[in-house]
């Protein structure tokens, strides 16, 4: 089920998550399909042997892979460390250890990787790269963050749906979702970039990839995820490339900045199950921006929209407003 601003929801308090997860659109099985099926095994508790094992299937099915620590690093360290290469050397030199640009689906040097890296109970997948060309969204959940209302939040205000596309779980209780993207224009790495709590792995950046064991947990498929990527929304594409802003203009006194009334529809917009959660996303931006007072009462009259009692909603925006 892909998320989309004119869905009403479900008409239960605990609607099934439309990025938790999914299946191929009815019809597609039939068809050719440039990407390929993911199928991992179950992690076993030889952590080695089960990264090994993951990162095999997934350079089977045409993901660059390299071996990660449990502190998700590039298992292998530089063949340059205290002569460092100017230019960077990105693996010219034949060597192993040159992070992300390791990355291989040959199964002999994935192998060759893994014996160099022993202790790798993890691995990464590189992004940007072909066939796939991938694209990671990772939406976090620490530190306060919310990145999936983040992106619930994006893909109403652009007006694009975000379809249902592998997911894989983090330790953290984030998540990671993939898309595939074009050859042209290379995505980059950014933090927050799209919205606060939305990381980006683009060209030059890897995902760390499911059944990797890591110091706070294990990475995990989401149940039913669907077994191909999905191909990254065009609107979705289109933000993720733009340049980035180059000046930063204040707002005129006393007039707010556009997306105020973003966040109002937002809340408006509200189906069961999500109302709490836009409520106080909305409200640590309008808290964050400096309009938290100045946006109580419509962000409060928003969610009495959704069924919210006033009482509620007050409770909700005091508590995004202690939060700073």
């Amino acid at each position: 089920m892909a998320m989309h601003r004119r869905h009403a929801g479900t008409p239960t308090d605990h609607p099934p998550d439309p990025w938790a997860g999914g299946r191929p659109a009815p019809g597609a099985g039939p068809q050719p399909n440039p990407w390929a099926d993911l199928r991992f095994a179950r992690p076993t508790a030889d952590a080695p042997a089960t990264a090994l094992a993951q990162a095999l299937l997934a350079a089977e099915a045409g993901y660059p892979v390299i071996p990660l620590t449990r502190s998700k690093l590039p298992a292998l360290r530089s063949p340059h460390r205290g002569h460092p290469e100017v230019p960077p050397c990105r693996g010219a030199c034949g060597r192993l250890g040159h992070g992300v640009h390791d990355a291989h689906t040959d199964p002999l040097a994935v192998r060759r990787m893994f014996a160099a890296a022993p202790w790798a109970t993890g691995y990464g997948i590189a992004c940007g790269r072909p066939p796939h060309h991938l694209i990671g969204i990772d939406l976090d959940t620490k530190n306060g963050a919310d990145g999936l209302t983040a992106l619930r939040f994006v893909a109403e205000q652009h007006d694009f749906p975000v379809p249902p596309t592998v997911t894989v779980l983090t330790p953290s209780g984030g998540r990671h979702l993939w898309f595939t993207g074009p050859p042209s224009p290379p995505v980059s790495n950014s933090v927050g970039r799209l919205a606060p709590g939305i990381d980006v792995r683009g060209t030059g950046g890897y995902l760390v990839g499911p059944g990797s064991l890591t110091t706070h947990g294990r990475y995990v498929l989401a149940p039913d995820t669907p077994r191909r990527p999905a191909p990254v929304p065009a609107t979705l594409l289109r933000l993720l490339t733009a340049p980035p802003p180059t000046t930063h203009r204040e707002p005129p006194y006393g007039v707010p900045p556009q997306p105020a009334a973003a966040l109002i529809r937002f809340v408006r917009a509200s189906p069961p199950g999500q109302r709490n959660a836009r409520l106080f996303w909305a409200a640590c931006r309008a808290e964050e921006s400096g309009l938290g007072q100045e946006l109580a009462a419509r962000l409060t009259e928003a969610a009495r929209h959704t069924g919210l009692s006033a009482d509620e909603a007050r409770a909700t925006i005091a508590s995004a407003a202690r939060r700073r």
